[in-house]
């Protein structure tokens, strides 16, 4: 399983000097099968750029799940290319009771007066899936799910290929049970023993101490997490997007420190856009 990152800023796109390392772009994630199959979670505005390097690539089938409506993590697709191209097949799948209406919300953003070309007129094959099933397939990559804690729902993914696990929970709170989310030991059962957990981490223990119930997660507890359930590598996600990449790297040095001490085995750092994983 090969894991790519095309955004991990949360909210917001920012660029400038400040946001070089850890990149600009908001949320999507790249997935690749030992088959080759392509899985995106969401549609940040990373994806553009992916959607450029698919087209160089001439691959024309891609499968797109959510984890959630929110503005940074569907911005990005009426900038997705392959859309307007005849020859691509995109699948979309998400669950109408935690994310709303996929299709329909992705109809909404691309209609006048705030986007000029309707969604109706994309030339792509758009095949949607309104799927609410906790686990299925994408080729060898099972895909398991958990509601998140955060406003307006939505989900979290497990993938896992022969004995190899990811865990991805963006906008995820542990501090705080949102409606239709879970418990920290729920997420912790559903963590435990993977290669790779990436885990929302926006806040510092000051700022969430303001900002509790807004969604997001102190980088605390998203360590304590990944202590608790035992991971090989941790990534830190979502990053404010006031946070530049000195404050970033503080975060993720102090979070060094205590794996240390207390897990010595865990590797750990902040997600950097077009960075790549394989497990």
């Amino acid at each position: 399983m090969i894991i790519r990152c095309h955004g991990a800023r949360g909210s917001i796109p920012v660029s400038g000097r400040g946001y070089l390392k850890y990149g600009g772009d908001t949320t999507c994630m790249e997935i690749r099968s030992r088959n080759d199959e392509i899985i995106i979670v969401d549609a940040g505005s990373g994806i553009r750029r992916l959607g450029n390097n698919l087209l160089a690539e001439k691959r024309f089938e891609v499968n797109i799940i959510f984890t959630h409506s929110h503005w940074d993590h569907i911005l990005g697709f009426p900038f997705f290319k392959p859309i307007y191209d005849e020859r691509s097949t995109i699948n979309l799948m998400g669950c109408a009771t935690t994310q709303g209406d996929i299709r329909m919300l992705l109809q909404k953003t691309m209609s006048a007066p705030y986007f000029p070309f309707p969604f109706e007129k994309l030339k792509a094959s758009i095949r949607y899936a309104n799927d609410c099933e906790t686990a299925f397939f994408i080729d060898t990559i099972q895909i398991s799910s958990i509601p998140l804690s955060h406003p307006n729902v939505g989900m979290g993914f497990k993938f896992t290929e022969g004995d190899k696990s990811f865990v991805f929970l963006t906008d995820n709170e542990l501090g705080y049970r949102h409606r239709g989310g879970k418990t920290f030991e729920d997420y912790l059962e559903f963590s435990r023993g993977a290669d790779l957990l990436i885990h929302d981490s926006e806040f510092t223990p000051e700022e969430y101490a303001v900002k509790r119930k807004w969604g997001h997660s102190a980088y605390t507890d998203a360590l304590e997490l990944a202590l608790a359930a035992g991971v090989q590598q941790f990534g830190l996600f979502h990053h404010n997007q006031d946070r530049e990449d000195e404050s970033q790297d503080e975060i993720v040095e102090a979070c060094r420190k205590t794996i240390k001490d207390r897990s010595p085995g865990m590797d750990c750092f902040g997600l950097r856009q077009e960075q790549q994983i394989v497990l």
